[in-house]
Formats: structure tokens, C-alpha cells, sequence
């Protein structure tokens, strides 16, 4: 289909060649495997420096995991709303203008997704050296980014299937890992049931501030709207997929976090990065290492397969828009837009031989909280300025969830600005760029077919 003709719908009807669309069971494995990197195997140990309580560090993973739901419920108004693939790109072009959503797809699809993907490649290559001794990290990272994009230049089909097949397997190896942990482990002198002391822990500045990086762990609750063009009956089965996929993965982090305190003394997590290997070294004895890196290593393919996917979904969505950029709207006979996702490619690839992405990811951050501050505020505009449009799917909890989301959002905000204000400088002038492209993009092509059809839908 031409741009004009696709840049206001969701794609309807099958996918070229024939591919099945995405079913809900792997639009919730997407999300699974998002959101489960490596943030939940290394951040307790500095939490319980300052919050030394089995109860309190319990409750901060379980307000970030109800922060991410009350996330899920607006994002899931939004895409029932609004079913085209892409995320904050499609809703923010809806809800407010389309340059807005242009600046949201320009910091995705250029290093929103490659940034996170490299990192969580090198994360692969170093767990990997516990595995396979002596091998070079940056050899291992390089090869599994190229496997996965392989895997996902071959199709929909054979994306979904080795997605769902990765994803399984990386809840299974948790839930092993945690079943060992609770029936081998050593029991510690840890209390997971509330006391008063407790209190002063949950209203103190440590709290909110780990608080931010547990929201970090959480990111990844909304991966299945950037595919919502590809899933069957997206306007039940997206929330669907959000809400279990983050449900799912809520559960395994309280239990993964219960497992490190009950089998580990808390001074010799305190202050450490590799808490699941300290972890595994007291469940398992010496092989813990190479059980936790193995374990750890499985489960970010599916991470990085999860992003591969769905990050240049972005570049296609907004080649379908732009005609500038309309070379990454093409699909291939077997439905993926094989020139999005060698773009995505590239990029993780530069970052990783100039080790460029640790800088990256400090300065999107901003940028990409941002972006989800003004898409859930664009539930409650929507409410209130179009009243009439259909909603397949209304938010529960409904002003209060959105409302707790934009709270702890913009707290997170506040924070990197003024705890790292160059980074957050550098994350507003990425989206000033982008900006200013769509300014030349709008100028040259006499504006973006999603303006038009932006307002047509809205």
C-alpha cells in the first residue's frame, strides 16, 4: 500500500505473504520479554544499603509493578483507540499534533530501542564469558544482535514462534532458579512481614529514589503497542497482553527479589551489582555463577529479540507518514520491514564497537519518560476534549490510575534533571532535532500524510 493510503489505519487484512497476524499469547511474551532484563538481577544490592528490610524492598517492587499497571490501563485506552502500530509515535500524533509524535518516533526509532538492544547484548557478552570461558564479549554481543535480526528479517511467522519459544523458556529457567532458591537455599535472618520500623523505611528519600530505578526494571509494560497493527483483535487482546505480560512479570520480580534475601546475608548484597550471581553462589555452591550467567544469558535473547521486533515497527510507521522516509515502510513477502529493521541493526551495531550506548541510554531517559508523561496525559485531554470518539476499552481505575502514572513520572522527571541535568539537556535536544527535521520533512513534502490523517481520525 502507498503512504496516503496507509498513514491513517491500522493494517488491515493479512500480512503480506500470508503471515498470520500476532496472537495475544505473543503479544504478552513480547511484553514479558521486554521488561525482564537484566535491572531485576542487579539493583537490590543497592537498595538494601539504606533499606535493610525484607518487607520494605518487597512493597518497593510492588508499587513499581502497580505504577506499571496504572501505565498498562491508559496505554490500553489509547491503543484500542488508536490500533496502529508504533506507540507513543501513533498516540501522541492523535492525542496532540503530529509533530509531537514525530519527535516521540524520532528518538525511538534512531536510538530509543538500538541503545537498550546493544546494551543488553554486551550484558549477554559478559554473562556469557561465566559460560563459555575466555570468549570475547564483544564477539558474543555482536553475533546474538545479528541472530535475532536474522530471525526477524525471516517474518512474522517465525518471529512469534521463536519469540513465544525464548520467552517460555526464560520464565521457566526463573521459576526453576526460584524453586531451588526457596527448597536448597540456607534460610537467612530476613523478616518479609511488616513492623513498625518498617514505616520510616517506605516514607524516606532512599524509598522514592530506588523507587525510580525499580520503575527503570519495570520499562517495557507498553512493548505491545508498538505492534498493534500485527495483533488479531487488537482492541480486546492489546491490554490483554499488557496487563497479564506485566502481572507475570510483577510476580517474578517480588519472588526473584525474595529469593536473593532469603538465601543471601544482606551485608554481602549490600552494594553489589551481580546479586543474582552472589545469590546462585549460595544456592548452588561454586557452579551458582555459571547457573545464574546461563540462566541470565537465555533470558536476554529474548530481550534483545523483543526489541529488535518491535523498535523498527517505529521507522515503518513513520515511513508510511513521511514521504522522506517511505523506503522503511516496505515489507517483505513475509511481512517484516526488512529496511527498518537493518537501520535498528546498524545502529546497535556502532554503538557496540564504540561501547557509545551507556552515554546514550543516560540521555534519553528524559526523553522517553517524557514521551509517557504526555501519552497518559493524553487519556484524561481525550476524556475531556473528545468525549465521543469510540473506546473499545476504558481505563480502569479511571482518573485516579492515570493520575498515580503521570505522579511517579513526573517525580522521575524531576530527579534526572536535577540529579543529572546535562544528560537530560542532551535528552531535550534530541527531541529538538527532531523537531526541527519534521519542520524540513513537512516543508519539503507539503506535511506528513499523518497530519492529515491525524485529524481525520480525530
Amino acid at each position: 500500500m502507498a503512504a496516503s493510503e496507509t498513514g491513517g489505519a491500522a493494517w488491515s487484512g493479512p500480512l503480506p505473504g500470508g503471515g498470520s497476524t500476532v496472537s495475544v499469547l505473543v503479544a504478552t511474551a513480547i511484553v514479558v520479554a521486554d521488561m525482564v532484563g537484566v535491572g531485576v538481577f542487579t539493583s537490590l544490592g543497592f537498595q538494601v544499603k539504606d533499606i535493610p528490610s525484607g518487607f520494605s524492598i518487597l512493597l518497593l517492587w510492588t508499587v513499581g509493578g502497580i505504577v506499571a499497571l496504572c501505565g498498562v490501563f491508559s496505554y490500553g485506552e489509547l491503543g484500542a483507540m488508536f490500533p496502529r502500530s508504533s506507540g507513543e509515535y501513533n498516540f501522541l500524533s492523535r492525542a496532540y499534533h503530529p509533530a509531537f509524535g514525530f519527535v516521540a518516533g524520532w528518538v525511538s526509532a534512531t536510538v530509543g530501542f538500538a541503545a537498550p538492544v546493544a546494551l543488553a547484548a554486551m550484558a549477554f557478552g559478559e554473562y556469557g564469558k561465566s559460560v563459555v570461558p575466555n570468549a570475547p564479549p564483544l564477539a558474543l554481543a555482536i553475533g546474538v544482535v545479528w541472530l535475532v535480526s536474522i530471525v526477524q528479517l525471516a517474518g512474522v511467522r517465525h518471529s512469534s514462534t521463536f519469540q513465544l519459544i525464548a520467552t517460555i523458556l526464560k520464565v521457566v529457567l526463573i521459576v526453576a532458579f526460584l524453586a531451588a532458591g526457596f527448597s536448597v537455599g540456607t534460610p537467612q535472618p530476613v523478616r518479609f512481614a511488616p513492623s513498625v520500623s518498617d514505616f520510616s523505611h517506605i516514607v524516606s528519600a532512599p524509598f522514592a529514589i530506588s523507587l525510580v530505578f525499580v520503575m527503570y526494571s519495570f520499562s517495557g509494560w507498553n512493548a505491545a503497542t508498538y505492534i498493534i497493527g500485527e495483533m488479531r483483535l487488537p482492541g480486546r487482546n492489546l491490554p490483554r497482553a499488557m496487563l497479564t505480560g506485566t502481572l507475570i512479570v510483577l510476580v517474578l520480580y517480588v519472588a526473584l527479589n525474595a529469593v536473593f534475601l532469603h538465601t543471601t546475608p544482606i551485608d554481602r548484597l549490600a552494594g553489589q551489582l551481580d546479586v543474582a550471581r552472589i545469590s546462585g553462589s549460595h544456592i548452588f555452591g561454586e557452579l551458582g555463577g555459571r547457573i545464574v550467567g546461563a540462566m541470565i544469558c537465555i533470558g536476554l535473547i529474548s530481550s534483545i529479540s523483543a526489541m529488535m521486533w518491535i523498535g523498527p515497527r517505529v521507522m515503518m510507521t513513520m515511513g508510511e507518514d513521511v514521504p522522506a522516509l517511505r523506503r522503511f515502510a516496505r515489507r517483505t513477502s513475509s511481512g517484516a520491514p526488512a529496511y527498518a529493521i537493518l537501520f535498528q541493526l546498524t545502529v546497535a551495531s556502532l554503538m557496540l564497537f564504540t561501547r557509545s550506548f551507556e552515554a546514550v541510554l543516560d540521555f534519553i531517559q528524559f526523553a522517553l519518560l517524557f514521551c509517557s508523561f504526555f501519552a497518559v496525559l493524553g487519556v484524561i485531554k481525550l476524556r475531556i476534549t473528545r468525549p465521543d470518539l469510540p473506546r473499545p476499552y476504558r481505563a480502569w481505575g479511571y482518573p485516579v490510575s492515570p493520575l498515580v502514572f503521570l505522579f511517579v513520572t513526573g517525580f522521575m522527571m524531576y530527579y534526572l534533571l536535577t540529579d543529572r541535568p546535562l544528560q537530560s539537556a542532551l535528552g531535550m535536544l534530541i527531541m529538538i532535532s527532531g523537531l526541527l527535521i519534521y519542520a524540513i520533512f513537512r516543508k519539503r513534502d507539503g506535511g506528513p500524510a499523518a497530519e492529515t490523517s491525524g485529524r481525520e481520525s480525530t
